[in-house]
């Protein structure tokens, strides 16, 4: 697991020569970089926004939020107490570095489909939008710490540029962890199945947890799901077995983390949001 250096803790104590004690406070923790996810702590403000965009505060006053693969620079939070009054602080978002891969032995009609697969791929990511479009639910396991949902070799790591078979493609938005067809994959947080699917074009086997406030995790290329549209999962509960299908040269999982749109980096997610400073494996994956 990749490791970076981070501010994980902010406090907005001051804002515009305000003083503190009369002002709102935010303790941020997560990555403060490209592909971050954001868990804030707010105090003394009734609203909170990010760059316009109004962020949903949970019951215990918390706000989630998340930055892609290509966002970084200053970002705006505007914490707004109840009288309307407004407190802005600029959050920099560092650029982040990416390598680039070169996957050759992939099959050739998903790199360059046909029509016919190009409109089917399209019908298959208007239904994944469409499924993260709905999951602004009220589900605060995103809370909670995270575990990794597989035991096995790193073998693709977020952001990367994908050159297959020497055709460039889209980055890569997920942690692919290398491990033999039928291996377990687990929950990370317990959640709602949103997506369900057994052979989508380009990612095979795919599964969509709703873990809620926008948080999503997102599992492809698998061999076999065990959960179906609507099941309720706890944490460390197998949901699918590790796969070959899709778009890929061998088993692995490819397992990725979005708030709302925004792909996140799930190496980040363990780093910050885990149980332990190292990737915690349930005794199942041992």
């Amino acid at each position: 697991m990749r490791k970076f250096t981070t501010l994980a803790l902010i406090t907005l104590s001051c804002w515009f020569g305000e003083v503190a004690a009369e002002t709102p406070k935010a303790e941020l923790s997560g990555a403060l970089m490209s592909g971050g996810l954001i868990i804030a702590e707010i105090t003394g403000a009734s609203r909170v926004e990010l760059n316009g965009q109004a962020l949903k505060m949970t019951p215990n006053n918390r706000v989630v939020f998340g930055f892609g693969r290509d966002q970084h620079g200053p970002q705006t939070l505007s914490l707004f107490t109840e009288e309307g009054r407004e407190f802005k602080r600029v959050i920099e978002i560092a650029p982040r570095e990416y390598k680039i891969d070169r996957v050759d032995g992939v099959p050739q009609r998903t790199v360059t489909p046909d029509p016919q697969q190009q409109e089917r791929a399209r019908r298959e990511a208007a239904l994944v939008w469409k499924a993260r479009n709905d999951a602004l639910t009220d589900r605060l396991d995103f809370l909670k710490p995270a575990i990794m949902p597989a035991k096995g070799r790193i073998s693709g790591v977020y952001g990367s540029q994908r050159i297959f078979n020497g055709t460039p493609r889209n980055p890569h938005f997920g942690l692919d962890v290398a491990a033999p067809t039928g291996s377990p994959v687990i929950a990370p947080w317990a959640g709602k199945v949103i997506v369900a699917e057994n052979d989508l074009f380009y990612s095979g086997g795919t599964l969509i947890i709703d873990h809620g406030f926008g948080v999503t995790s997102t599992y492809i290329h698998l061999h076999k799901l065990h959960v179906a549209v609507g099941d309720e999962v706890e944490q460390g509960q197998r949901i699918a077995d590790i796969g070959a299908t899709g778009r890929v040269t061998g088993p692995h999982l490819d397992w990725r983390i979005n708030w709302r749109h925004q792909r996140l980096d799930p190496a980040l997610v363990i780093e910050h949001f885990s149980t332990t400073a190292t990737n915690p494996v349930p005794a199942e994956l041992r």
